[in-house]
């Protein structure tokens, strides 16, 4: 994907100059800020380049009395009329050093701040297709290309400075070691001391690439005593939330944050290797997992790192109580808060094609039905 620079030509609209752009943390969305000298508008893209939010910005002439149709037919951002700006005059352009842009710890949203206060936000439900843009201070009526950002920013304003000083915090010296050590220690007190450890699973699949946050970890707990299988877990998804949730839930705090497990008696080191599949998927798909999902491996069945003899699996069922299928009483890893969110361990059961299928038009409580009647195990062996 060609990288924008500021000052260069918009693809889009080739009359507008790119005033500033910049990807997520995540890679996922990209941020581009575009103006033309009489209006300046900005987008969220996601990977393919494909616009996913929008807002106006600002005029920078005299605002008509009514919506110019003119520049919309010409695929421009609209002057919007005199009635819905706070500047009718238009105001001076943007200056690209005075903006700061605080993309939401989530990645599927940003807000730009000028001089300090907040500019604009593309929060991640914008959508233009269902006439819901992003919130901007200099809009005074809601319209399908500006909402008024002073009739959310009592919502916004914190959310902006959490997701500030999430960054800040992510980028802090010791910091991660920080994290990491609270779910180890979480671990060690729900599974018993630990075993071998990876180190940042997801960049594996991304090639190494450094813009592929968050950092992830997967931890190896042994058998022991009554327990004969181990259990592997994530060390990190829950630093962040997930994208997303917000749309599906009125309070994010139960849900935004997870680590995945698994319990098996396979090899480690090949059971680990589930991971770097799931380990970003949510932040580099902007989705999130809830107990019941179902997720199709991206490859080749024959290449499914959970796979045994002939069976031939094709994803993952979620669970957040294992116990709903056959097998050993599960560990309880509840108990573990972060940022006050409840962090959950979501279990993963590999299922087949067609189960992967079935849980789709039937719904994920019908497949796990089937599967406890097929005395199916929640421990992979």
């Amino acid at each position: 994907m060609s990288v924008l620079r500021r000052g260069t030509a918009s693809p889009r609209n080739p009359a507008a100059t790119v005033v500033h752009a910049e990807a997520s943390p995540y890679g996922s969305r990209r941020l581009v800020i575009e103006s033309d000298g009489d209006v300046t508008a900005a987008y969220l893209k996601d990977a393919r380049d494909s616009v996913v939010g929008a807002v106006w910005v600002a005029n920078h002439r005299e605002a008509p009395a009514e919506l110019d149709r003119t520049r919309l037919d010409s695929g421009s951002a609209p002057l919007l009329p005199e009635s819905h700006v706070r500047h009718p005059e238009g105001r001076a352009e943007l200056d690209a050093s005075a903006l700061e842009v605080v993309w939401f710890e989530e990645g599927d949203g940003v807000a730009v701040l000028e001089g300090g206060e907040p500019l604009f936000v593309i929060p991640g439900w914008s959508d233009m297709g269902r006439g819901i843009p992003g919130y901007v201070r200099d809009a005074t009526e809601q319209s399908p290309f500006a909402f008024p950002l002073d009739e959310e920013i009592e919502d916004f304003a914190p959310r902006i400075e959490r997701a500030r000083e999430h960054w800040e915090t992510c980028r802090a010296e010791g910091s991660w070691a920080d994290f990491q050590q609270s779910v180890l220690g979480h671990l060690l007190q729900r599974l018993g001391p630990g075993g071998h450890y990876w180190h940042d699973v997801g960049r594996q699949l991304a090639g190494g690439r450094a813009n592929v946050a968050p950092t992830v970890g997967v931890s190896e707990r042994p058998a022991r005593g009554n327990r004969e299988f181990t259990v592997l877990s994530t060390v990190g998804m829950s630093r962040q939330r997930m994208p997303t949730v917000e749309l599906y839930e009125d309070d994010v705090a139960p849900y935004g944050r997870i680590e995945l497990a698994v319990a098996s008696s396979l090899p480690s080191q090949r059971a680990g290797s589930i991971f770097p599949w799931l380990a970003q998927y949510p932040w580099r798909s902007v989705t999130w997992f809830a107990p019941g999902d179902v997720v199709k491996w991206y490859h080749e069945a024959r290449t499914f790192p959970l796979g045994s003899g002939e069976q031939a699996w094709e994803g993952v069922l979620l669970l957040e109580d294992p116990n709903r299928l056959a097998g050993p009483p599960a560990p309880s890893l509840t108990g573990l808060t972060f940022q006050e969110d409840t962090v959950r361990w979501l279990w993963l059961v590999p299922i087949t094609g067609e189960e992967h299928r079935f849980a789709k038009s039937e719904g994920s409580d019908a497949l796990v039905r089937r599967l406890a009647q097929q005395n199916r195990s929640w421990v992979i062996s």
